[in-house]
């Protein structure tokens, strides 16, 4: 046998495994996050219908929340922020009507504002009011075996990407009551 066949034969065999192993193991770990993504989409849909529908976030709910989107092995970074419309934009009687378009203002309550209060207060309770908003971003902060795998392969992903996100927002539709 020469060196150009035995060469040969190498690469034969290298490409056969690579096709054999690799990608079947790319897929099915693309896979798996795409599995993780609807897991997490699906609970950050439901968390935030639960805000919107109750009018008010507890604890529990938002500790549940996380256990389910941590539940599919990633570890993840969520955002939340609430919209909550001011009931006295002014002192003029004039703006007595909330509903007139360009005159409701609202004052804005982010993470970590929203973490202190659900677990600086008594009851563990944020109550919203009807035409408060809510929205809730996530996105997952650890590197998916599918990221390192595409990674190695194409080069593409790099710092700050992320695989698996969902998103959900929504306006309160009634008054929470403690």
């Amino acid at each position: 046998m020469e060196l150009g066949d035995s060469l040969t034969v190498i690469i034969v065999i290298f490409a056969g495994v690579i096709i054999m192993f690799v990608f079947p193991l790319m897929a099915l770990s693309e896979r798996t996050d795409d599995i993780s993504e609807l897991s997490v989409q699906s609970s950050t849909t439901d968390f935030v219908d639960n805000v919107r529908s109750t009018g008010k976030l507890t604890l529990d709910d938002y500790d549940r929340f996380w256990q389910e989107i941590t539940s599919t092995g990633n570890s993840f970074e969520v955002e939340m922020e609430a919209q909550i419309l001011d009931e006295n934009p002014g002192v003029k009687t004039t703006q007595a009507e909330m509903t007139k378009i360009g005159e409701n203002v609202y004052y804005i309550l982010y993470t970590s504002q929203i973490e202190d209060r659900l677990n600086n207060s008594t009851d563990h309770i944020l109550t919203f009011k009807e035409g408060d908003r809510f929205s809730v971003t996530v996105r997952n902060t650890n590197t998916t075996i599918a990221q390192i795998l595409r990674n190695f392969f194409y080069s593409i992903a790099g710092n700050g990407t992320y695989q698996i996100a969902a998103q959900h927002a929504g306006i309160v539709t009634v008054n929470g009551t403690k």
